[in-house]
C-alpha cells in the first residue's frame, strides 16, 4: 500500500449512539490513517428512514470529537447520493447482473433452512424470482426489490490486513443478494461499494461481523469494473454473557461513558486491554 495515497473511513449509521465497539472499531480507523498520514472520511449512512434521526447524527459527530477522532470534512451523507446508486444500478440491470424479486418477507422465511449466524444480515437465497441464464437484462420496474446474480459455486478470496487469508463461496456461503429496494433506495452492500470508490477508499476498517459482506462487496466491484480496496477487519467486542455490542447496550454507549465521567484515556483502555 502507497501511505501517500491512503485513504480511509468511519461508517456509522446514526439509528442509535456510538457504543464501545463502536469506539474500538472506529479508533483503529483512526490510527490506521495515522501510520500511514492518510486521509480518514467521514459517511453518515442515513438510508434506514425510519431508524436515522438528526439527533445521533449530532451525537456521533459530538462523541467522536470528544474520543479525540479527526476526519477530514464534509461529512459524507448518503441520503443526499442517491443518484450515485441509482446509475450503479441500472448499470448491474442493463448487464444482467441484476433481477426483480417479488418475493415476501414471509416467502423468505420459509425458504431459510437453519439459522443463519449473527454474523450475517442475510440468508442464502433459494433462487425462486432468478430467471434462466440467458435471459435477456429485465428493465426497471418500480416498487420491486432486486437482487445481484451471483456466480454459482466461485469462491471469492481475499487476505485481510488483520485476519488474514479469507474465502467464501457463492451459492453456499451466501446467495443472490438484495441490491435496490422496493422503497427505491439502494441496499447497504451496494451503497457501500459505490461510495469507497466515488470517494477513493484504500483500505476499509470494520468489524469482523462484515467479513462475508466483504465477499459479496468484490463481486459488485467486479460487476461494476470498480478498483479493489484493502480490508482490515477487526474483532467484535462481547458484553459478560458473549453477546456482541449492540446498540442495544446503553451503559456502553460513548454518551453514558461520558455522563459517568470517563475520560477519552479511560474508554481507550477499555477497549484496549
Amino acid at each position: 500500500m502507497n501511505s501517500l495515497n491512503y485513504t480511509g473511513r468511519l461508517a456509522p449509521s446514526p439509528t442509535g449512539l456510538l457504543h464501545l465497539g463502536h469506539a474500538a472499531t472506529f479508533w483503529t480507523a483512526y490510527q490506521r490513517a495515522q501510520q500511514h498520514n492518510g486521509t480518514l472520511l467521514l459517511r453518515n449512512e442515513d438510508l434506514d428512514p425510519q431508524r436515522s434521526k438528526q439527533e445521533y447524527v449530532d451525537a456521533m459527530i459530538e462523541d467522536l470529537t470528544w474520543l479525540g477522532i479527526e476526519w477530514t470534512p464534509p461529512v459524507i451523507t448518503q441520503s443526499k447520493r442517491i443518484p450515485l446508486y441509482r446509475e450503479a444500478f441500472e448499470r448491474l440491470l442493463s448487464t444482467g447482473h441484476a433481477y426483480a424479486c417479488t418475493c415476501s418477507r414471509k416467502d423468505l422465511a420459509q425458504m431459510i433452512a437453519a439459522p443463519h449466524e449473527d454474523t450475517d444480515d442475510e440468508p442464502v437465497y433459494s433462487g425462486r424470482c432468478r430467471p434462466a441464464k440467458g435471459t435477456p437484462p429485465q428493465a426497471f420496474q418500480p416498487n420491486m426489490n432486486y437482487r445481484f446474480r451471483i456466480p454459482d459455486e466461485e469462491t471469492i478470496s481475499f487476505t485481510d490486513l488483520n485476519l488474514g487469508p479469507q474465502s467464501f463461496t457463492a451459492g453456499k456461503d451466501f446467495g443472490d443478494f438484495l441490491i435496490w429496494r422496493k422503497d427505491d433506495l439502494p441496499s447497504y452492500q451496494l451503497a457501500c461499494v459505490v461510495d469507497d470508490a466515488e470517494t477513493h477508499i484504500t483500505e476499509v476498517v470494520r468489524g469482523s461481523d462484515l467479513l462475508k459482506s466483504t465477499a459479496r462487496q468484490i463481486l459488485l466491484q467486479r460487476a461494476l469494473a470498480l478498483p479493489a480496496v484493502d480490508y482490515f477487519h477487526t474483532p467484535l467486542l462481547r458484553d459478560e454473557h458473549g453477546v456482541r455490542l449492540a446498540k442495544r447496550h446503553d451503559a456502553l454507549a460513548l454518551r453514558t461513558l461520558r455522563q459517568q465521567g470517563h475520560s477519552p484515556e479511560d474508554v481507550v483502555r477499555m477497549f484496549s486491554t
